[in-house]
């Protein structure tokens, strides 16, 4: 077996019998990197000298370890500040900011446990996106055909997963970007409550709806590494103080008598069949481990797609604003004065989409126009919530595809706004909600590309979410299949 077959458990195991060093981890990583990255263009910068310096470090504790992450190579979504490490958010606008001052909080805690970070990861410019086309520099390929898209703006995350270049990743989801690019990449992916994981280090896009989560090839794996990530930080007002439970524990038991909701819009016109057909296997397969399953009803989550792009640009309208060319990033050498320079900079260095978005956004807040756009998609919001909320009364979980259709092909889209938009109308009302949300892969389309299905649960509820993942991957294969890039790995 290929080292990238283990799970974190596996590997933990095999380092401390001294079968593998982390320098052998490590050397895999830069090794596969080096062989496929050219086509999958799922790294922006590579943390390669010091990476290898601390695997030698590693190797010297590898017997007074403790935790399951030791070791491990990971790769870090490009919107997470890295100390001395470059962060761009993927836009030419950060493309000189070379030298962060500090981690992010998650950066942090996984340098706690002892995980080595090989670099950062591609993504749409600023997380705007659902593709990974709308990246500064060049867009991401799917690991099963490099002929399609990722999906966004976590597709750099999810490809290096998927294509075995890194164990695990970290992404975030604002409005399905984790769990889109995790089922179109046939990985596992969880969004995490609101307030769950901290914030702080993560440049912001819209902050009432970004989290930062996991993406992993199993389900034990993501539990593991939420596990190191997740919990109260008081440099973010948004962290939620609460207890952080065991999640590993939640994966021995079994999903006998679990209540299943299952939205019917959710299989509605404009789902593609072959995702319909998987998602009810899928269904079947918890029918044979003792769950049962009643079609519900979400009824406002026909006005998410609306709310959230209004929302959501409101927000980035407001954090994109500190973006000027002045305290860091790339100015403008066009400007003869200063007001010019806070145009050209932000002319330059912002792509088209993130243009759009922001130029939406500063109309729904503007003068006239607030009540009638921004303040009624916080009311549609609200009752977004409420339907999840009065669903979680009777159901345990709520299970659905996690896209209408698998991966399109790179450029079929990107010049459709709209329809764009509409690729995450599954994902955005678990954001709205502020609720939990995990894709994990459950079939593949005649064309080869992966399906994914969407498990929901209510607030601070991840552990009903690994249990349920959990028994569906026990009881199915899909997750144990791999891209042919580069030959098997």
């Amino acid at each position: 077996m290929a080292l990238f077959d283990y799970t974190l458990k596996e590997l933990q195991e095999k380092l401390h019998n001294k079968e593998i060093t982390v320098t052998d981890l490590v050397d895999a990583s830069f090794a596969r990197i080096h062989e496929v990255d050219e086509e999958v263009q799922a790294f922006l910068t590579l943390n390669e000298e010091a990476a290898r310096a601390k695997a030698k470090k590693l190797d010297e504790q590898v017997d007074t370890s403790v935790n399951l992450l030791f070791g491990i190579p990971a790769g870090i979504k490009d919107n997470m500040v890295t100390k001395g490490l470059r962060t761009t958010c993927a836009s030419k606008l950060l493309d000189n900011f070379e030298d962060p001052l500090y981690n992010a909080t998650v950066v942090d805690r996984l340098d706690k446990e002892n995980t080595v970070t090989i670099g950062k990861l591609n993504m749409d410019e600023f997380a705007m996106g659902s593709s990974n086309e709308n990246s500064g520099y060049t867009p991401t390929r799917n690991p099963w055909n490099t002929d399609y898209v990722p999906g966004g703006s976590s597709g750099g995350s999810a490809a290096a997963v998927a294509a075995n270049e890194v164990f695990f990743s970290l992404g975030s989801d604002t409005g399905g970007s984790i769990r889109q690019p995790a089922a179109f990449c046939g990985v596992v992916g969880l969004k995490p409550t609101y307030g769950l994981v901290s914030r702080f280090g993560l440049v912001a896009f819209a902050s009432s709806l970004d989290q930062i989560g996991p993406i992993t090839r199993t389900v034990a794996d993501n539990a593991h590494l939420l596990q190191a990530i997740a919990g109260y930080d008081q440099m973010d007002s948004t962290s939620a103080n609460i207890d952080v439970p065991n999640y590993s524990e939640a994966m021995k038991e079994n999903v006998k008598g679990l209540k299943i909701a299952v939205p019917k819009e959710y299989l509605q016109e404009g789902v593609n069949s072959e995702v319909k057909e998987a998602v009810l296997q899928a269904l079947k397969v918890y029918e044979d481990l003792g769950a049962t399953w009643e079609e519900v009803s979400l009824p406002h989550s026909k006005y998410a797609v609306a709310a959230y792009y209004l929302l959501s640009s409101s927000e980035a309208s407001a954090n994109l604003a500190r973006f000027d060319g002045v305290r860091y990033g790339v100015r403008s050498e066009n400007a003869t004065n200063m007001l010019d320079m806070f145009k050209l900079s932000r002319s330059e260095g912002f792509g088209d989409e993130v243009k759009r978005r922001i130029m939406l956004g500063t109309f729904a807040l503007s003068s006239g126009y607030y009540d009638a756009y921004y303040k009624k998609a916080q009311k549609v919001r609200t009752l977004i919530k409420n339907d999840f909320e009065k669903v979680f009364e009777d159901y345990d979980v709520i299970i659905g595809p996690t896209t209408p259709t698998p991966a399109f092909k790179v450029g079929e889209k990107i010049d459709d706004p709209l329809t764009m938009y509409a690729n995450d109308i599954l994902t955005i009302p678990v954001n709205l909600a502020g609720v939990p949300g995990m894709s994990i892969p459950c079939g593949f389309s005649s064309e080869g590309l992966p399906i994914g299905l969407q498990i929901i649960a209510k607030h601070f509820d991840e552990s009903t979410i690994y249990r349920t993942a959990y028994a569906f991957e026990q009881a199915t294969d899909h997750h144990k299949k791999r891209p042919t890039l580069g030959g098997a790995k």
